[in-house]
């Protein structure tokens, strides 16, 4: 009787330890089967992104990119929605396999800074997210789910800007499960916490007369822009660690002889989260409205883009991205690398989302400058394009065939999201 139930146990063991195996072998198989697509393609996509590189289209402008990006998903079978949610260059790349599983939305950006082309590399970022989405479609038929890349305008603002924050109000989110991305940068690292911010426009309207002459008539929007810039000074002695306010005059006037009737400043608010920053941002408009008052002069506040949220971060979602980062030869950094601010905060706010960095170039790596820009482009950035890409693609097929730990990062966003204050 003891004898039988040894040799059970002991059959069983052998059994689960072959089963154990075999998954593993098929794990492997279907990594290599990424891997070895993306190392016989890569050129084609590294050619695309120096063509958007080359080309720079600022935000809901980026005509040549996203036709770029959208050409390619259609070549690899795709099927494509365009002008979403109000953003022309906008677009929602499907590829659905007949089985079931979960959806994998990898977030595709391509604008670039007005003055300075991609010194944010988001030539790297709507490169590798949509090769990532075509690398992991080899392999949907056989694992099942859904791969969807969505096309972002506009990420860094501006008119109608954060495509994003567009795309979360109108539900277009709500069709993903997880969403993955990876930025250039300076180390290669987790996902970081970021700042709420509002994009905002003042504008004082007044009354014009020449300066010598019945200037008791005037109306000076110059003197309300003035006192407002005075007010936020004040106001910024009274903010909490982690808030922000700044801004620039655009418009103060046009001839030093001619009392300005018009005026025109542009300014951010940040703020660890959404709920402070609603009332940081209504202090601020409270001082464009003293301000106006004082002078006598008319006014307008508000925002000119979509709102952007901090960061819900997922850490077993990062976990893994720091898992593949390191099989790719990555050095994953944990340091202090300050705060920055991303609609891709809005859509974490969803599901579970990264926004971690890949190293780019040296440590004194400083986004946003010519130095940024060229390395966008350097053998440096090509390579670490092909390593994010490879990095996204098989977070995307361990998320796919790894149901437990699906679950589990996504039953953590959920905790986090309901205890978070």
């Amino acid at each position: 009787m003891l004898l039988n139930k040894l040799l059970i146990a002991f059959h069983f063991s052998v059994n689960r330890y072959k089963g154990n195996i075999r998954r593993r072998i098929y794990t492997m198989e279907n990594k290599q089967i990424i891997l070895d697509y993306i190392e016989n393609d890569k050129y084609k996509f590294l050619e695309m992104s120096h063509q958007i590189h080359q080309r720079p289209e600022l935000g809901n402008e980026e005509i040549f990119a996203s036709r770029s990006l959208i050409e390619m998903l259609i070549a690899n079978d795709f099927r494509v929605e365009t002008n979403i949610a109000g953003h022309a260059t906008g677009f929602i790349a499907r590829y659905e396999s007949d089985l079931p599983g979960p959806t994998i939305g990898f977030l595709a950006e391509y604008d670039a800074l007005p003055g300075l082309g991609h010194a944010c590399g988001h030539n790297i970022i709507g490169t590798a997210s949509t090769f990532a989405g075509i690398a992991l479609k080899q392999l949907i038929n056989k694992i099942g789910g859904k791969i969807i890349v969505l096309g972002c305008p506009a990420e860094e603002g501006g008119e109608n800007g954060s495509a994003k924050a567009t795309y979360v109000k109108e539900g277009v989110i709500d069709e993903l499960d997880i969403a993955l991305m990876v930025h250039p940068g300076n180390e290669t690292y987790r996902t970081i916490d970021t700042l709420a911010v509002d994009v905002l426009d003042i504008k004082f309207y007044g009354k014009s007369t020449h300066a010598s002459e019945n200037a008791d008539e005037a109306r000076n929007a110059l003197d309300a822009m003035i006192s407002y810039f005075n007010g936020v000074a004040q106001l910024r002695q009274h903010i909490k660690n982690g808030q922000r306010v700044h801004g620039v005059i655009l418009d103060g006037g046009k001839a030093a002889n001619i009392i300005p009737d018009y005026t025109h400043a542009r300014f951010y608010t940040r703020a660890t989260s959404r709920q402070e920053l609603d009332i940081l941002t209504e202090r601020v408009g409270h001082i464009a409205k003293g301000a106006a008052i004082q002078t006598g002069c008319d006014y307008e506040f508000g925002p000119i883009q979509n709102g952007v949220n901090e960061f819900i971060k997922s850490s077993k979602l990062d976990d893994l991205f720091a898992k593949y980062a390191t099989e790719m030869g990555e050095a994953v950094i944990d340091d202090d690398f300050g705060y920055g601010s991303t609609d891709t905060g809005n859509v974490s706010h969803i599901v579970p989302t990264i926004h971690p960095h890949i190293k780019i170039g040296s440590r004194n790596l400083v986004g946003h400058t010519h130095r940024f820009r060229e390395a966008a482009i350097s053998t440096h950035g090509d390579n670490a394009l092909i390593r994010g890409t490879k990095i996204l693609a098989l977070m995307g097929l361990e998320l796919i065939t790894n149901k437990a730990l699906f679950d589990e990062i996504i039953e953590q966003h959920r905790y986090i999201k309901e205890h978070k204050k």
